[in-house]
């Protein structure tokens, strides 16, 4: 347990090593996004899941096998399925579901609302501050969201594009609360076993929806559809969430999810470039204003003198 707090201390005190994690994980889970959408040619939302988090598992599980880690003490067991449960298989289907309505752009601006579900459920169950300039920097980085969103969330959509959309909100909310019972009951796990068996039962949940709702859909194998199985299982699901759990155990809430922020932005950048979707005013301005609240966010507070 030392040994782990004293390596938590060293990341922290490398903020470099911390932010080059985070620009690491939000370029891939950015791009990721556009696989994602590519997928559904030749697959359904839900077979994509199952093969994408199935391989991210296998993945982590023999990373710990290589590694000696064994397998978790029982009482991690109940914790871990519950996180899988929200974390993976609650919002990747949702998410991959929502995905044949709405673009893949506006998905990943949706998704990561998800730092404000989280801030609140922070000050609520982790007893963490909201300081004034990171309540700044969210809101900052919230109203930036809306502008990219535009005012066509509230009016002009037909009814399949408005229940996509509510669908990624929900799967903002369950990452949000997997973020918070992740601190509460998991935190002091080695965090590749922890991604491993989250991600394990996370998987297996995907794959018995996925056996109920698409067993009789084609599945078309090719070298695309093995990129993008294999890219977003080894790189972006298996790797960018075992660094999001050690970045989540070294930084406060407030501070990890506003960052992840930038991935809509890499998303949006991304879809346009390789998918075609229109970058327009409204995204260019929506992404300033989330960065300029990710740098408000992290100004430290100027000490009072009296």
């Amino acid at each position: 347990m030392t040994k782990q707090r004293n390596s938590n201390q060293s990341i922290v005190n490398n903020k470099g090593l911390v932010w080059g994690g985070i620009l690491t994980i939000t370029i891939l889970w950015g791009y990721a996004w556009v696989l994602m959408k590519a997928s559904l040619e030749y697959m359904g939302p839900l077979t994509f899941s199952s093969f994408r988090f199935g391989i991210g598992a296998i993945t982590l599980l023999l990373i710990c096998w290589l590694f000696k880690l064994g397998l978790p003490q029982k009482r991690y067991w109940k914790p871990l399925f519950i996180i899988g449960t929200l974390q993976t298989a609650v919002v990747f289907l949702l998410v991959m579901f929502a995905l044949m309505f709405v673009g893949a752009g506006k998905s990943s601006v949706l998704l990561y609302s998800m730092p404000m579900w989280s801030s609140l459920l922070a000050v609520k169950f982790l007893d963490e501050k909201l300081t004034p300039l990171k309540t700044t920097g969210l809101i900052i980085g919230m109203i930036g969201l809306l502008t990219i969103l535009g005012w066509d969330i509230f009016t002009g959509q037909n009814a399949e594009v408005i229940f996509g959309e509510l669908l990624i909100i929900i799967a903002a909310i369950s990452w949000a609360i997997s973020n918070i019972y992740y601190r509460l009951k998991v935190q002091e796990l080695p965090k590749i076993q922890a991604s491993a068996f989250q991600m394990l039962f996370g998987a297996v949940g995907i794959f018995i929806v996925t056996l109920i709702m698409e067993s009789g859909h084609s599945i078309e194998i090719n070298f695309h559809s093995i990129y993008y199985i294999l890219f977003t299982g080894v790189l972006a699901s298996a790797f960018c969430f075992t660094v999001w759990f050690m970045i989540m155990s070294v930084v406060d809430m407030v501070t990890a999810t506003i960052s992840t922020l930038l991935v809509p932005i890499f998303g949006l950048l991304f879809s346009s470039l390789l998918l075609k979707e229109q970058l327009t005013i409204g995204v260019i301005i929506g992404s300033s204003l989330i960065l300029i609240g990710i740098i408000v966010a992290q100004m430290k507070q100027p000490r009072v003198k009296y």
